[in-house]
């Protein structure tokens, strides 16, 4: 019987003996598309950059303006239809992200505020990742931060960090890697990482373009392969398995207001609302 790592938090252990038991082993040269760092057993947050930078002899830039989650909107392979109709504001925020600030606000489903707790007092502040507010919460400001991590020879960018924390406790809320794969079928999706004890959760979104401007992403599929939430590991003997999640849906609307940029994400399970954020996105000087 294949076994998590067992020098470990219980449980961690067990939710990786779950991803074992009924997810699928996979060979990462065959699957590229899906493949990214794992965390360690300590700390993620900032820590785990920290770490990443080390373990692949990276250089680190932070705190510089002008950097985005894309290089470029034509990472993401819209039709020529679609990349004229974007609006050229939410074209930069993705190249140019750490030039915006944040607002952000939570609704929770009443229903689900139960999941929440169990995640936040388990997991989520131990390990000082994804941690969402548990009450409903309007208008709290975070901090945006775009750190690339560097090859030293080639100069090239390897990693791009996303990292959010609330402006007022320096609590981390995301601490994520972005960038964009090509999945099975060939279509273009922005993927997240988000670092996790011996794994990652992946989440893979698909992008189109709505009748007003606005950036669609989601994560919506129906199998292995598809965009989707992927819970991935490292288990005792080192191989790799992957669970993809199938009933928990993302999407992601980006959109332009009178004077900034509205960005409104609901969470799904079942195809039933858990919990809506809102993003008030501010260019700043």
């Amino acid at each position: 019987m294949n076994l998590a790592y067992t020098m470990q938090k219980f449980q961690d252990w067990f939710t990786q003996q779950w991803v074992i038991l009924f997810g699928r082993k996979f060979n990462p040269n065959d699957e590229e598309w899906l493949i990214g760092p794992f965390g360690e057993l300590n700390e993620i947050g900032e820590e785990f950059i920290n770490q990443l930078a080390v373990k692949e002899h990276l250089i680190m830039e932070r705190n510089v303006r002008s950097k985005g989650l894309l290089t470029s909107i034509d990472q993401l392979n819209l039709s020529d239809a679609e990349l004229e109709n974007l609006s050229q504001k939410v074209i930069d925020f993705y190249e140019k992200t750490s030039n915006y600030e944040l607002d952000f606000e939570v609704e929770w489903n009443f229903f689900f505020k139960f999941f929440s707790l169990i995640i936040n007092r388990l997991f989520s502040k131990r390990i000082n990742q994804l941690n969402i507010p548990l009450k409903n919460k309007k208008q709290e400001k975070l901090s945006s931060k775009i750190i690339q991590l560097i090859d030293k020879n080639t100069k090239e960018v390897k990693y791009t960090i996303w990292l959010r924390k609330f402006e007022e406790t320096g609590q981390v809320v995301y601490s994520g890697i972005y960038g964009t794969c090509k999945l099975p079928s060939n279509k273009t999706c922005i993927k997240a990482i988000f670092p996790l004890p011996k794994g990652n959760a992946t989440v893979i979104m698909k992008p189109s373009v709505g009748k007003n401007k606005e950036l669609i992403l989601d994560s919506s599929g129906k199998d292995f392969g598809d965009a989707g939430f992927y819970f991935l590991l490292n288990d005792s003997k080192n191989n790799y398995w992957a669970k993809y999640i199938g009933s928990f849906t993302d999407k992601l609307i980006i959109e332009e207001s009178k004077e900034n940029l509205i960005a409104t994400q609901n969470l799904k399970l079942w195809n039933l609302k858990v919990a809506e954020f809102k993003y008030k996105i501010n260019y700043t000087q």
